[in-house]
């Protein structure tokens, strides 16, 4: 019920008008992308049989409109869609099913009410990324999942620094019988070596991210690879996507309005070629994904948080929307230790290629991981309005590697 009243209130406030977005790869129709989230919710918690055809949608043309694995793109534009308020109301009465399906349900059919909890979480930011990526108006914070805005009292400034670890074997992903929900991507634990290494307690900011800007980073061919110049040429880019420059100093677009770039915030919305030339650039370089998850369980301890195994202690943390902004100061446990913000704030790039663990076999839901690796790069930790029930340490997101749309910076290593 938490993660429908997010979701709707994140396009709650668009006019009719506002909804009707254009074609665009990188966002989906808003009423198609609400009506996808009731149809994944109706199949997987009330239709799915192991081994068995599913039992049929109690609506008409569900599964030839709202089924990601078999409408195109570029074809959910042309689609008859109901009115806003039908699939409002379809939504409604599909969650009001669920939760009487989930009253009768046995252990064992739990995964897929949490497939279908955690599936309207991705979605939840997807909506957030579409208002940005098309400069709509931002939500209100009624939209807010967990605790209340925190008050300035509750952040800590933190100078940046390198934290060194030892490295070492440890068992990355996890390891069968978790009493949780895992995906497929997650499975299982195996092990890896990691050698010594040193990781910065913070993302990259945007003041640091400003000085390769003005210092002609983008006009340089030595600091970007051969796919990453390749990228910068096409896209004729001087600069993140969100920035401008106003006189002396550089504004960045929130939703549908520039501000002036806060510099102590992380730099967001920049891809893994812009991440890979400022790491160039500064003598850095993006850690592994393995090097990302033994820092953020603590040298590759078992807690499935970095401060432990309490989930109440996300409600500390710059995630659901909790604020407006990623955070430019600490917040929460992880103030306490050396790292911050390894979950919330803003998803963290890092070098590896999205690829299967060793044994990997797909869950149900065949399309959630497989058609994806190879050609997707992993990205770790959460973004201020990832909702707070879908992350943790062991978490893998992916993305292509040119795509700037996600709240996503970066956490940079030292040369080894």
């Amino acid at each position: 019920m938490a993660a429908r009243k997010y979701t709707l209130g994140i396009y709650e406030h668009l006019t009719p008008a506002q909804m009707q977005v254009p074609r665009q790869a990188n966002v989906n129709l808003p009423l198609w992308e609400l009506a996808h989230i009731a149809w994944f919710q109706e199949y997987w918690c009330r239709r799915y049989r192991p081994g068995a055809e599913p039992l049929p949608s109690r609506y008409p043309h569900f599964d030839d409109w709202y089924n990601s694995s078999v409408i195109p793109h570029a074809a959910r534009w042309e689609l008859p869609h109901p009115a806003r308020e039908v699939i409002l109301q379809q939504m409604a009465d599909m969650l009001d099913a669920t939760l009487e399906t989930l009253e009768r349900a046995a252990d064992p059919d739990f995964y897929f009410f949490e497939l279908a909890l955690l599936h309207e979480a991705m979605h939840a930011e997807a909506l957030w990324m579409t208002l940005q990526t098309l400069g709509l108006p931002a939500p209100t914070l009624r939209t807010t999942v967990g605790n209340a805005p925190r008050s300035p009292a509750a952040d800590l400034q933190v100078a940046a620094r390198d934290i060194e670890f030892a490295g070492g074997e440890f068992l990355m992903g996890t390891e069968p019988g978790a009493s949780r929900f895992v995906f497929d991507n997650e499975k299982w634990a195996h092990p890896v070596q990691v050698k010594p290494f040193a990781i910065a307690n913070m993302c990259v900011s945007n003041a640091e991210f400003a000085g390769f800007v003005d210092d002609g980073g983008y006009a340089r061919r030595e600091w970007w690879t051969e796919s990453g110049w390749a990228w910068r040429t096409a896209a004729n880019a001087g600069h993140p996507v969100y920035w401008r420059r106003d006189g002396a100093q550089w504004l960045t677009r929130w939703n549908d309005r520039p501000e002036p770039l806060d510099v102590a915030q992380p730099a967001m919305h920049v891809n893994l070629h812009e991440a890979n030339a400022w790491c160039a650039w500064a003598g850095r370089r993006l850690p592994t994904e393995a090097e990302w998850e033994f820092a953020a369980r603590a040298g590759g301890g078992p807690a499935l948080y970095p401060w432990g195994d309490d989930a109440t202690v996300l409600d500390d943390c710059t995630l659901g929307a909790h604020a407006a902004r990623p955070s430019a100061a600490a917040r929460g446990p992880a103030a306490a230790g050396a790292l911050v913000h390894l979950l919330g704030n803003a998803w963290e790039w890092t070098v590896t290629a999205f690829e299967p663990y060793p044994g990997f076999a797909p869950d149900p839901y065949v399309d959630y991981s497989a058609p994806w690796f190879g050609n997707h790069t992993v990205i770790r930790g959460g973004s201020f309005v990832t909702a707070p029930w879908l992350i943790h340490s062991r978490f893998r997101n992916f993305y292509m590697p040119a795509r700037s749309d996600m709240f996503a910076g970066f956490r940079t290593c030292a040369p080894q």
